[in-house]
C-alpha cells in the first residue's frame, strides 16, 4: 500500500503544484513530458535548447508537446509557464535517479504505461493512438511514465523509511479530523429530463443544440434548469452542491476530469436510456477529511405508475411525509417497495446521480422507467463505510502518502536552489 501512495508523490501524481488540481480531476498522472533530446541548436529548429538545466537541455519541442497536452485537457491558465517549470523539474529528478541509480527498468515502464493507459480506460496502444491524435508522440508518453517510476524509486529510497505511521499516528489523525488528501469535491449543474414517449424522437438531438446555447453561461444554464430540469436540483438552478467525486459512476467521473469551468457537456444517457442529461462543470475543490470510503449504498425503491405526472409525485409525496425512516415502509406499503445494499459502482448512473444529492432518509423522484410511464422514487437509508480495520488502514495510506509528498517536494525545492537553470529563449 506504500508503494501505491508513493506513486501518488512520483512524478506519476504530483510532478508540480502547477498542474496538481488538473491532474486529479483527469484521473491520470501529472502530465506528459518526452526526452531530453541534444541535438545542435539551430534557428527555428523545434530542437534547439529552450532551457539548460545544469548539464541537460530542455528542448522547445518539447515545450511544444507539453503544452499541447495541456491544451488537450483544457487547461487554464498560462500553458507555456507550467510545461516549462514541469520539465525543469523532471531534469531534476532524472538526475536524482542517475546519481542513485534508481531508473525505471524497460519492464517496469512498459507495465507503467499499461497502469497510465487503464486509468483513462484504455489499453496501452489506444492510449498512445489517442496522444498522437492530439499530436503527442509515443515517445513522450514512455519518456514521462520513466521519469515518474524513476522519481518513485527515489523517493522510496531516500524517505521510505521516515515515513512510517503508528498506530498512534492513525487515531490521533481520526480524532482530529486532519486527514488531508481526503479527495475531490466538484459541484455541478445539471439538466435531467427522463425520455417519454412524447420526446423520445428528438429529445437527444434538442438536449444537444441547448447545451451548445448554454456552454460557458453558468446564468443560462440555471434558468434553462429551472424551466426544463425534472431533478431536484431545479429548485437551486440544477447546482448540486459540493459532492465527492468518487461518488459518481465512473463513466462520468472520466468527463468531469477533463472539463473546464463553465463546459457543458453533451446530452448523457443514464440509466440504459431512460433519461437524459446536460452537465455544467461549476468548479473542484480539495478537501480535508478523516471519513471512511463508502463501500456500500443502502436505498429503496418504489415504483409508481403515471410517470412524473400530478397523480404519480403527488403519491410519491404523500409516502414521503408517512415514513421518517426507510424501515417505516415496511409498516405502510408491506411488499411495495424494494430495498438494496449495492457497492457505489453498481449503481446506475441515474440512480446514483439521484442519491448523491440525498441525506439519509430522504427522497427523489427524478428518475422514471418504462420510457417515463412509471416513476421510480428513491429514498437513501445509508452509505455503508468500511469497517473500523479496513478504515484505519485507509487512514494510514493517507498518512504515509503525506508524508512522502512533503519529503519528495521538499528534496525537489532542494535540487531547484542548487541546480544551475538557465532560460535561453
Amino acid at each position: 500500500m506504500a508503494d501505491e501512495q508513493l506513486t501518488g508523490v512520483s512524478g506519476m501524481n504530483g510532478i508540480i503544484r502547477a498542474i496538481r488540481t488538473l491532474t486529479q480531476r483527469i484521473g491520470l498522472v501529472a502530465a506528459i513530458s518526452c526526452c531530453a533530446l541534444t541535438l545542435p541548436a539551430a534557428a527555428q529548429n523545434p530542437f534547439e535548447a529552450a532551457i539548460r538545466v545544469d548539464d541537460q537541455i530542455v528542448t522547445t519541442f518539447e515545450i511544444q508537446q507539453r503544452m499541447a497536452f495541456l491544451r488537450a485537457l483544457n487547461a487554464q491558465g498560462d500553458l507555456r509557464e507550467q510545461a516549462v517549470e514541469a520539465l525543469v523539474n523532471e531534469r531534476l529528478q532524472r538526475s536524482a535517479a542517475s546519481r542513485l541509480g534508481a531508473e525505471a527498468s524497460p519492464e517496469d515502464i512498459e507495465t507503467g504505461l499499461e497502469e497510465f493507459a487503464a486509468r483513462a480506460n484504455l489499453g496501452p496502444e489506444q492510449f498512445l493512438r489517442q496522444m498522437a491524435q492530439s499530436g503527442i508522440a509515443p515517445e513522450t508518453v514512455r519518456d514521462f511514465v520513466a521519469n515518474g517510476i524513476s522519481w518513485r524509486n527515489v523517493v522510496r529510497a531516500r524517505f521510505g523509511s521516515r515515513a512510517q505511521v503508528t498506530d498512534e499516528d492513525v487515531e490521533r489523525a481520526i480524532e482530529l479530523g486532519t486527514i488531508l488528501g481526503g479527495g475531490i469535491e466538484i459541484i455541478l449543474g445539471e439538466i435531467i429530463i427522463p425520455v417519454t414517449p412524447q420526446n423520445q424522437a428528438n429529445l437527444e438531438s434538442e438536449l444537444a443544440r441547448l447545451g451548445a446555447q448554454l456552454n460557458g453561461s453558468t446564468e443560462q444554464f440555471s434558468e434553462a434548469a429551472r424551466r426544463f430540469s425534472a431533478a431536484p436540483t431545479r429548485e437551486a438552478g440544477g447546482v448540486t452542491g459540493w459532492r465527492p467525486l468518487r461518488e459518481l459512476p465512473e463513466g462520468l467521473r472520466d468527463r468531469f476530469m477533463t472539463m473546464g469551468v463553465g463546459q457543458v457537456t453533451e446530452p448523457v444517457p443514464l440509466g440504459g436510456g431512460q433519461a437524459f442529461a446536460l452537465f455544467q462543470f461549476r468548479g473542484q475543490r480539495e478537501v480535508e477529511a478523516p471519513s471512511l470510503p463508502v463501500t456500500a449504498i443502502d436505498y429503496v425503491t418504489i415504483a409508481i405508475p403515471g410517470g412524473r405526472s400530478a397523480e404519480a409525485l403527488a403519491e410519491a409525496e404523500r409516502l414521503r411525509v408517512s415514513v421518517d425512516t426507510c424501515n417505516d415502509f415496511n409498516g405502510v406499503i408491506p411488499g411495495g417497495f424494494e430495498r438494496q445494499s449495492v457497492a457505489p459502482g453498481q449503481l446506475a448512473e441515474d440512480i446514483a446521480l439521484a442519491l448523491r444529492t440525498l441525506d439519509e432518509n430522504e427522497m427523489s423522484t427524478s428518475v422514471t422507467r418504462s420510457n417515463g410511464t412509471i416513476l421510480l422514487a428513491l429514498m437513501l437509508c445509508d452509505r455503508v463505510t468500511a469497517d473500523p480495520d479496513g478504515g484505519r488502514d485507509q487512514v494510514r495510506e493517507r498518512l504515509i502518502g503525506q508524508r512522502l509528498e512533503a519529503y519528495a517536494n521538499g528534496y525537489l525545492e532542494e535540487l531547484r536552489a542548487e541546480a544551475n537553470i538557465t532560460y535561453l529563449n
